[in-house]
């Protein structure tokens, strides 16, 4: 079987299931840990390189601000229990977003995890954290335009360099794109980055996802025929 170098995962449906659960939306936000520690521990156990999550898009800002609260403590709970775990198996761990939003002491505790973790050589992790398609490509393009500035002459700019300005450069397109709660959308998330990527829709909500269910989308990667738009 065909191990996806790269699988991103939409974690969507935590409130829903609290919900059902006659739960605070937060309650099915902490379940959903386990869900990604589940994943995280399978993604390791195959070989898969890279697993990134979509945790919390800048659009969610706007929630009400109880929720984001809890989530942002959630985030920080999860950064410091999870380090020691991270270095035991060998995991690489990454945040990737808009950083301007984040309190003083998450930014900090991400970056000592980051930085204490940066040399392992087993599965990186990376955390969509604050993070939208449409930032994305933004920034690339004001980082771009202040490197032509600065250097007062035109840059040749074509795909491969103009991906070295996105938030991601350095981490491979995802091959295979999860999302779960049945919703069939992307939802501002990876834009440039998804063109070839492979995508399946999970009915389960988020909490209801486990490694059972991240192998039956790996097998249901495997059998697609990755064209890239050419023809057999």
């Amino acid at each position: 079987m065909e191990i996806p170098r790269h699988i991103t995962i939409i974690m969507d449906g935590n409130g829903r299931w609290a919900k059902k659960q006659g739960k605070m939306r937060l309650f099915g936000h902490n379940v959903g840990v386990e869900s990604v520690r589940s994943c995280t521990e399978y993604c390791a156990e195959i070989g898969v390189k890279y697993l990134s999550l979509f945790a919390f898009s800048e659009e969610n800002w706007n929630r009400p601000a109880e929720e984001v609260k809890g989530l942002m403590e959630l985030m920080l709970k999860c950064v410091i229990g999870e380090r020691e775990t991270f270095m035991k198996n060998h995991v690489r761990f990454r945040v990737i977003g808009n950083y301007a939003h984040l309190s003083p002491s998450l930014l900090s505790t991400i970056r000592e995890v980051e930085a204490e973790t940066a040399a392992n050589d087993g599965l990186t992790l990376i955390l969509m954290l604050s993070y939208s398609g449409k930032w994305d490509i933004v920034q690339a393009a004001r980082r771009f335009a202040a490197d032509t500035l600065a250097a007062g002459k035109e840059i040749p700019l074509d795909e491969e360099t103009f991906a070295g300005y996105l938030s991601t450069a350095g981490v491979p397109e995802p091959d295979l794109l999860i999302r779960t709660s049945g919703e069939q959308r992307i939802s501002n998330y990876m834009l440039w980055q998804l063109a070839y990527t492979e995508f399946y829709y999970s009915p389960l909500l988020w909490p209801d996802f486990r490694k059972n269910d991240l192998e039956q989308a790996i097998v249901d990667f495997n059998n697609r025929q990755r064209r890239y738009g050419k023809v057999e």
